[in-house]
């Protein structure tokens, strides 16, 4: 890439990531904490991957997704998903109407900008089946005809690890569509004792004005697209991506009797663009191997399957994904 484009995509990327401070800001009125989780929302919102989020009770999860939501000027809607639900709750269904002798489509609570899917796993498996579709195409359709999803579409789902009575563990197959599986942790002392002084109160203060207008959030899609990456960075990627399959090969070989299954090439894809809107929340036009690093793990914990062995021994895929990045050489 030549200095002048370089320049060029630089200046592109002043002014797409410009809103990127205010909706940080505004959000943080409400959500005390939780910097991580709001910067990897980001990174679904900017590089249109769906994000699963699993955390126990009281996190704020729900409310940093609505607060997203309204700070973005998105259309949001919240599914509490139970085991009684069906797809047509999801989804909507074709309703009859006695006054013209015909069947309408009655769009359910999936046409939104932003989705909640609350506790995702406690859903049978056609519903979340019918979220899958949704999910992946984009698309819904209901008495033969397909209805569009609107622009953006984002799936937040959570996902409570603590619960296991009355779920339904989310298939590999939907578990994979998801861009990024986030860990959301408790607060620290600190933001525990802010939280305390601001959501003490019967009628606390959630509500929050509008940062940014939809065709800046696609204003800046377009500029993630352009980002640069580096051939060797493109390698990093996918050596990452390939230890995972054959450990032993990159020197970490006492991984093979603990990973099941490695990533996919969807792993691959993935890694890019949300490490190309990392770059982007950072104000870089290029990609470097520390983005890949910072956003590797929310990308691979759930694409690492792991054997009984490692579950035997307590290890987790965050130890495994831990362990190769530390043994892939860096560019």
């Amino acid at each position: 890439m030549s200095q002048t484009s370089l320049d060029e995509l630089n200046a592109r990327v002043r002014e797409a990531a410009g809103w990127i401070p205010k909706l940080r800001e505004t959000v943080g009125q409400v959500v005390v904490g939780q910097q991580g989780l709001l910067d990897r929302l980001l990174v679904g919102l900017l590089a249109n991957g769906h994000v699963l989020l699993e955390g126990v009770p009281g996190l704020a999860k729900t409310l940093a997704v609505r607060t997203l939501a309204n700070a973005i000027h998105a259309s949001f809607s919240r599914i509490q998903f139970t085991p009684d639900l069906l797809p047509a709750d999801i989804v909507g269904t074709l309703i009859y109407n006695p006054g013209d002798g015909k069947y309408h489509a009655t769009k359910g609570p999936v046409f939104a900008n932003i989705v909640l899917a609350d506790e995702i796993n406690r859903a049978p498996a056609k519903v979340q089946s019918a979220l899958l579709e949704a999910m992946q195409e984009r698309q819904v359709t209901l008495g033969g005809v397909t209805h569009k999803l609107p622009s953006p579409f984002l799936v937040l789902a959570t996902e409570n690890p603590i619960d296991q009575e009355g779920t339904y563990p989310l298939p590999e197959a939907q578990v994979d569509r998801f861009m990024l599986k986030v860990v959301v942790g408790y607060p620290t002392f600190e933001e525990e004792r802010k939280i305390l002084d601001t959501m003490a109160f019967t009628q606390p203060k959630t509500e929050v004005g509008k940062v940014i207008e939809q065709e800046q959030i696609a204003a800046a899609r377009a500029v993630v697209d352009d980002l640069h990456v580096d051939e060797k960075v493109r390698d990093y990627i996918v050596h990452v991506v390939f230890a995972t399959r054959e450990p032993a090969k990159y020197g970490v070989g006492d991984l093979a009797p603990l990973i099941q299954f490695g990533a996919s090439p969807r792993a691959t894809i993935a890694l890019t663009l949300a490490a190309k809107a990392w770059a982007l929340i950072q104000g870089r036009a290029y990609v470097t191997p520390g983005d890949i690093k910072a956003i590797g793990a929310d990308v691979l914990r759930h694409r690492v399957l792991l054997t009984y062995e490692a579950e035997a021994q307590g290890i987790t895929s965050d130890v495994v994904v831990k362990r190769i990045f530390d043994n892939v050489p860096v560019p």
